[in-house]
């Protein structure tokens, strides 16, 4: 979501007359998107706000700004913490940024006011992915997991209109992307004036142009029967699913209020891989939630290795101010033994995904050409239709390009193949620009008449 609402930030300067900098040097403003999930995240903002500061003494009247969740979560504290910030502007109020850093020119500004209407339509936010590109269709949640801090930075949940969703892809077909990811923070609750998820998801394949849809991430409270057949039926559609479940332990999942149990989501699994060919799955897991005894926790190890995820996204427990958790439970679990529970889990999912990734060993597979990779700019990487991450030799092929390949080699993260041929050539060349999703960074120079 960072690196969508990064692009959105970046189409309201671009109108309000600014123009991307080249290099940090280059740059009169510079605003760090940051993310408040994890503590860690906001430390490693912090750190890197504290190495701009001798950027900032050497360009006088230079201007730098924090964005996003952290900006929400800590408001006043951030400028308390790095007083050498001159704005602060939380992620319901960038349609006022020309007029936060035009403010923040004479005296230091925080506009972090939530706006439960604010769904950012009518805006053109700056493709910097190649062929990828990322459409939100949801803001903030309802779910309010006793964890998560997610809906007192973002907001209520609510929807994008399906005309609007619908344009914002029509606009990225029309710049050669062929890939779009559906953003929401529980995509699949999506409902706008009668238009479910299932519905919207037919209506975006419709889209003449798009190869590849996916969405991140479903609630599995919210996964309907509709919805599995429309993954199934819709070639479109990515048939690599991230479905969170959190905890093995259903004591572990009320206290989290997930509501779902252990056997409800098993029943969900078997449903989507029996209906769904070739699905992959992956998930989310917190180790070391407030009160999760050893009991717990092996029960989490036991759907670990039940589910046999294609990955998993594997975490600590971070408490975060003004949550249920930080309020009401204490976080009992010592960060010795969550680390270890974490190294352990660790090692499990990693043997678990290296033989899922050997599975593909001597198969062929379409690969959606991104762009080469960082070590090797003889070498291409891509991704298959369940979203696993494939490196070949890349002479002759171009960004966009929908190969066949050949699997010969694997690791638990990514398939090494040789290609065979072009499926689809390329619509247009677009140039890949990387990006960080704790904290991205925006460099921008002042408008001519600023």
């Amino acid at each position: 979501m960072n690196v969508a609402d990064s692009e959105l930030i970046q189409g309201i300067l671009q109108d309000s007359g600014y123009q991307a900098a080249a290099s940090l040097e280059d740059a009169d403003v510079v605003l760090l998107n940051t993310c408040a999930v994890r503590e860690r995240a906001e430390e490693r903002i912090f750190g890197r706000l504290s190495n701009l500061v001798s950027w900032k003494r050497q360009r006088p009247g230079a201007q730098l700004g924090v964005a996003g969740c952290m900006a929400e979560r800590m408001r006043h504290s951030v400028m308390e913490r790095a007083p050498y910030v001159d704005f602060v502007i939380g992620p319901d109020s960038y349609r006022r940024l020309a007029e936060v850093l035009e403010r923040s020119q004479t005296r230091p500004v925080t506009d972090v006011q939530l706006d439960r209407h604010e769904m950012y339509e009518g805006l053109t936010p700056v493709q910097t992915q190649n062929v990828c590109g990322w459409v939100t269709i949801q803001r903030g949640c309802d779910k309010f997991c006793t964890f998560c801090v997610v809906p007192f930075v973002r907001g209520r949940e609510r929807a994008v209109g399906p005309a609007e969703v619908l344009r914002h892809v029509e606009r990225l077909v029309a710049r050669g992307v062929t890939t779009v990811t559906l953003l929401g923070q529980t995509v699949n609750s999506y409902l706008h004036e009668g238009v479910d998820f299932a519905e919207l998801l037919k209506r975006v394949a419709a889209v003449e142009g798009i190869q590849r849809i996916r969405f991140t991430s479903p609630y599995p409270r919210d996964f309907t029967e509709e919805l599995i057949d429309v993954i199934a039926a819709e070639e479109k559609v990515s048939k690599a699913l991230h479905l969170p479940l959190q905890s093995g332990s259903d004591r572990v999942l009320g206290l989290m209020r997930r509501q779902h149990t252990v056997q409800e989501y098993r029943e969900l699994v078997s449903k989507i891989r029996c209906r769904v060919e070739g699905c992959a799955l992956s998930t989310d897991i917190i180790v070391g939630f407030p009160g999760e005894t050893e009991e717990d926790y092996r029960a989490t190890v036991g759907c670990i290795q039940e589910f046999r995820f294609d990955a998993a996204f594997l975490f600590n427990y971070s408490e975060r101010e003004g949550t249920y958790a930080a309020r009401k439970l204490v976080d009992d679990v010592s960060p010795q033994e969550k680390g270890r529970r974490l190294t352990e889990l660790i090692a499990i999912q990693e043997e678990i995904s290296r033989l899922a990734y050997e599975a593909r060993i001597g198969t062929t597979q379409a690969v959606i050409v991104e762009g080469s990779t960082r070590r090797d700019e003889t070498r291409m990487m891509g991704n298959t239709d369940d979203f696993k991450t494939t490196m070949f030799p890349g002479q002759g092929y171009r960004v966009g390009d929908l190969i066949e390949v050949k699997i010969v080699g694997a690791t638990s993260h990514t398939l090494l193949g040789e290609p065979i041929r072009v499926l689809v050539p390329s619509a247009v060349p677009i140039t890949l620009v990387d990006s960080l999703t704790e904290g991205i960074s925006l460099g921008a120079s002042a408008p001519a008449h600023g």
